[in-house]
């Protein structure tokens, strides 16, 4: 019932940030949904003695910027024919159904490139495990004519899981960012975003091998035609996804924009 809650509380709050949005003044926007492939790689296999398995998933994802501040989110199915209610991970964790979502704000500061920053991440899967990330603090708006952007971010970390409850969790900062480019007469994109965990809580320093963590991932993108979009993305995860080893991965992407 917290999952289904917390869903709840999240559609919600997605549908009065959208009342709120509709009066402002709309500078960008976009949504798609993809099918993606994640292949961890051998060495990640080895390193967490087989915990990690590759999977499918299917993500919806949608952005907007306004003239008070930007707004972002997704929401991926993982494993979505596996899994079922109360499945035993203690057989094969990989094969459980995961649900994961984020979505993420950025409130202009008057008429500075800085803004008030808040982002909310959560899984859980057909097992009951649960977790809630919780990210307050400032972020910072980069813009160049030559396509490149970037948008860094500091703030308070808390956590709240199932098996060691909630509580803070030290700091995070890291950054989004994106280059718009030109080959020929094909639009292309590269995107980075990257999460650095510090000053962690001992009860998480315990279950990820260190007080310090590191989540991203970098991309290439192809705008093939204004519909679809393809993209291979490297996966990265040190001390972080329940294990201390460097764990990476590749993500082949296959995007319908709306």
């Amino acid at each position: 019932m917290k999952n289904v809650k917390t869903l709840a509380l999240a559609a919600v709050a997605v549908a009065s940030m959208t009342a709120t949005t509709a009066q402002a003044e709309q500078y960008y926007g976009f949504a798609n949904v993809s099918v993606n492939y994640l292949d961890w790689s051998s060495g990640t296999t080895d390193r967490t003695n087989g915990g990690k398995e590759d999977f499918v998933y299917i993500e919806v994802e949608g952005g907007a910027g306004y003239d008070w501040g930007d707004v972002y989110g997704f929401i991926d199915f993982e494993n979505p024919t596996k899994g079922d209610y109360g499945y035993d991970t203690s057989k094969d964790a990989a094969e459980a159904f995961r649900v994961a979502a984020k979505g993420s704000v950025a409130v202009n500061m008057g008429d500075t490139n800085w803004n008030y920053y808040g982002h909310i991440y959560s899984i859980s899967d057909s097992s009951g495990f649960y977790e809630q990330n919780i990210v307050l603090g400032v972020s910072y708006d980069i813009n160049t004519d030559f396509g490149l952007w970037v948008k860094p971010f500091l703030g308070a970390h808390y956590v709240h899981n199932n098996f060691i409850g909630a509580g803070y969790n030290g700091g995070m900062a890291g950054w989004v960012l994106g280059y718009n480019f030109k080959l020929g007469d094909q639009d292309f994109m590269i995107t980075n975003w990257n999460e650095i965990e510090f000053s962690r809580s001992d009860e998480h320093s315990a279950g990820n091998g260190g007080d310090t963590g590191l989540n991203g991932a970098v991309a290439v993108w192809w705008n093939a035609t204004k519909d679809f979009t393809f993209g291979v993305q490297y996966r990265y995860a040190h001390q972080k996804l329940g294990s201390e080893a460097y764990q990476n991965a590749m993500i082949f992407s296959a995007k319908y924009n709306f």
